[in-house]
């Protein structure tokens, strides 16, 4: 059974969260859900979804599956040095790192993407260059992984990156069941995005 730390901060994006929360969440038998901030309570996303938290004080041990949403939050955050590095402990406690969307841009300003293979929603790529020109960003990509870092696309893609840490977990079949169930047209072609070209 693998803990899944969800860090959450004020206007994070929805289905950022709850796209992949949905899919682990599934799996009760590998996964199980924490959802957590830096002061506690509830923490509402831009869509104004409230979600109750526990402290980020609280946490200890290490082996984690962290995930780390974006959202127009994000912004606030990059300059904020106490919760960068809350988050980079958090972070090199974790077995895996699950970003989505801008939070790959968030993640970066840890220092632990530096020399990585990442991307990020295409519509701000310009914007995670400009953060953090000392990672090998990769334009066309729904999803990216760099050894036991995934970084995906814009929001429903973090769904597509999610099958996909599945599938190299727990195997191919048992991530194309869920797609299944769900009925989800995964995209299980990594470099599958027609987004970046839009942008």
């Amino acid at each position: 059974m693998k803990n899944v730390i969800t860090i959450l901060f004020r206007n994070f994006e929805t289905l950022d969260v709850f796209g992949p929360v949905e899919i682990l969440g599934r799996l009760k038998d590998y996964f199980s859900l924490q959802f957590v901030s830096q002061t506690g309570g509830i923490i509402t996303s831009t869509q104004n979804v409230p979600v109750v938290t526990e402290t980020l004080e609280g946490l200890s041990g290490s082996g984690h599956i962290l995930l780390i949403p974006g959202g127009l939050g994000v912004v606030n955050l990059l300059r904020d040095e106490q919760w960068m590095s809350d988050l980079k402990s958090l972070a090199m406690r974790a077995e895996y790192i699950l970003t989505v969307c801008t939070g790959s841009i968030l993640f970066s300003k840890t220092g632990l993407l530096k020399g990585k293979k990442a991307t990020a929603n295409k519509r701000l790529f310009s914007w995670a260059i400009q953060e953090s020109p000392d990672v090998e960003w990769i334009k066309k990509a729904r999803w990216v992984r760099d050894g036991n870092i995934y970084t995906s696309s814009g929001v429903s893609a973090g769904m597509d990156m999610t099958f996909g840490f599945i599938a190299d977990l727990l195997g191919h079949d048992v991530a194309k069941q869920q797609s299944i169930e769900i009925e989800y047209d995964w995209k299980e072609d990594a470099g599958w995005d027609p987004f970046s070209e839009l942008y």
